[in-house]
């Protein structure tokens, strides 16, 4: 190994110290902050929010100090639904309700985990991903899907936030100690010879606490409920002693399983028009499992396109926090000027993001509209965030195509939109990626 020298060092001072430009620079941003002293004027410009396809313009959302952007971009599609639908001012579906079956589901997965690796070693990779997080508020598509088609929806009026669902920080820490804690116990338990029946009991009485735990925290969901409103005519509707999966089937009414997971990983681990999956990944034991199709990003954003075109919003997850402008709510490559500043260039390409970590997915959100340009090209998207109405503009951020093409991994789309050729793909068997695989990696971004 090289160590550094005084006189290397010294040489590095000098160079510093010569150069006019950068020290005016030291002085914009030890004054300012590095990306405020960064930021350029044309990205604005250039992306303002106007959109020749806009579906919507409803009030966001606030999924607030939780990772729940997935859960909220899903209902998200819903709630536009039903609020043309009923003919309402504004509506919201209990992400709080997801989020309790979800903790509760992911809890058992963990476990089943726990029990199907209980022959390896503590140090073995599989079982070091398992106990690093048993649990956390992220996910993915097919796992919100997972949870909408076994425990339906509610409105939020039937059961509304709590603190622990608005803010999960004391939530996760107290669940992943008391999964850890079960996950000793029941590798202890397959060590001592403790056959399969007395396994799945054990399991059971540890999954009694946890219920009891996701209870107090974010309080028992209802089993039925009453759904009253007045729509925007003043007239008055009624529904009495519904169940959650009866709410989905009549207010909802779609067939989740007519759409599917495209996602653009232009790595060459994974040639595109193939079917992939990630081991490991899931919430519901029993539920269908992740899967996606590989496409090009020119296909992956005609795809997007078409189905706004359709009138309906696109579920779509990207790596948000790559060169954005949170409080304007721009998401372009040229927010930020480091090579005019400081002569630095960011040129590693998108597979070489996610092949050296710098990049993955990290939140999920939804795409209500597109700018495009008389050849029917996208110049810029329109993005609804759930990080409250303080941001961008009223809530809803604006991607120039450039961004999406570099840090947009996924999208939902109706099965009906692909080709033959594309469905056949997606229904293949899939190759199975590694748990740590970065198309695994859950959407959680919060709004902090």
């Amino acid at each position: 190994m090289s160590e550094l020298s005084s006189s290397f060092t010294d040489k590095l001072f000098a160079d510093f110290q010569d150069n006019s430009k950068l020290r005016a620079v030291e002085n914009a941003v030890t004054h300012n902050g590095l990306l405020k002293s960064l930021e350029t004027r044309q990205s604005q410009v250039e992306n303002d929010h106007v959109f020749s396809i806009d579906l919507t313009k409803d009030k966001v959302a606030n999924q607030k100090a939780s990772g729940r952007c997935w859960m909220f971009a899903a209902l998200n599609t819903f709630r536009h639904k039903l609020i043309s639908d009923l003919n309402l001012d504004n509506f919201e579906l209990s992400q709080a309700h997801t989020f309790f079956w979800d903790k509760y589901e992911k809890s058992n997965w963990f476990l089943e985990q726990v029990i199907a690796t209980a022959d390896q070693e503590l140090g073995s990779r599989k079982v070091k991903f398992l106990l690093d997080v048993p649990q956390q508020d992220g996910g993915q598509w097919d796992m919100v899907v997972a949870l909408f088609e076994k425990y339906g929806v509610v409105p939020k009026s039937a059961y509304p936030e709590s603190v622990s669902s608005s803010n999960s920080r004391e939530l996760n820490q107290y669940l992943n100690k008391l999964l850890r804690q079960d996950a000793q116990i029941l590798r202890e338990a397959v060590a001592a010879g403790v056959g399969a029946e007395g396994i799945r009991a054990q399991k059971e009485a540890l999954l009694q606490e946890i219920f009891n735990f996701l209870a107090v925290n974010l309080g028992l969901p209802p089993r039925t409920f009453d759904f009253a409103y007045r729509d925007k005519d003043n007239n008055y509707h009624s529904d009495k002693n519904i169940t959650p999966q009866e709410f989905f089937k009549k207010y909802v009414g779609l067939n989740l399983s007519d759409y599917v997971s495209v996602i653009n990983a232009p790595t060459a681990d994974k040639p595109y028009s193939k079917s992939y999956t990630v081991d490991m990944l899931g919430n519901v034991v029993g539920s269908r499992a992740v899967r996606y199709l590989n496409l090009d990003m020119t296909r992956f954003k005609e795809l997007a396109i078409a189905q706004m075109q359709a009138g309906e919003t696109v579920w779509f997850g990207s790596d948000v926090g790559q060169i954005s402008d949170r409080q304007k709510g721009i998401l372009a490559t040229n927010v930020y000027d480091f090579d005019t500043a400081m002569n630095i260039s960011f040129t590693q390409d998108k597979a070489g993001r996610l092949d050296y970590s710098e990049s993955l997915m990290t939140h999920a959100m939804v795409l209500t509209g597109v700018d495009l340009a008389e050849n029917g090209e996208p110049l810029k998207w329109k993005v609804e965030n759930s990080w409250g109405e303080k941001v961008g503009d009223k809530g809803y951020f604006v991607a120039s195509d450039a961004w999406m093409d570099e840090f947009t991994y996924q999208i939902v789309v109706r099965k009906e939109f692909l080709t033959d050729e594309e469905l056949a793909a997606y229904e293949a068997e899939p190759t199975v990626l590694a748990p740590w695989d970065p198309m695994g990696a859950l959407a959680s971004q919060t709004d902090l």
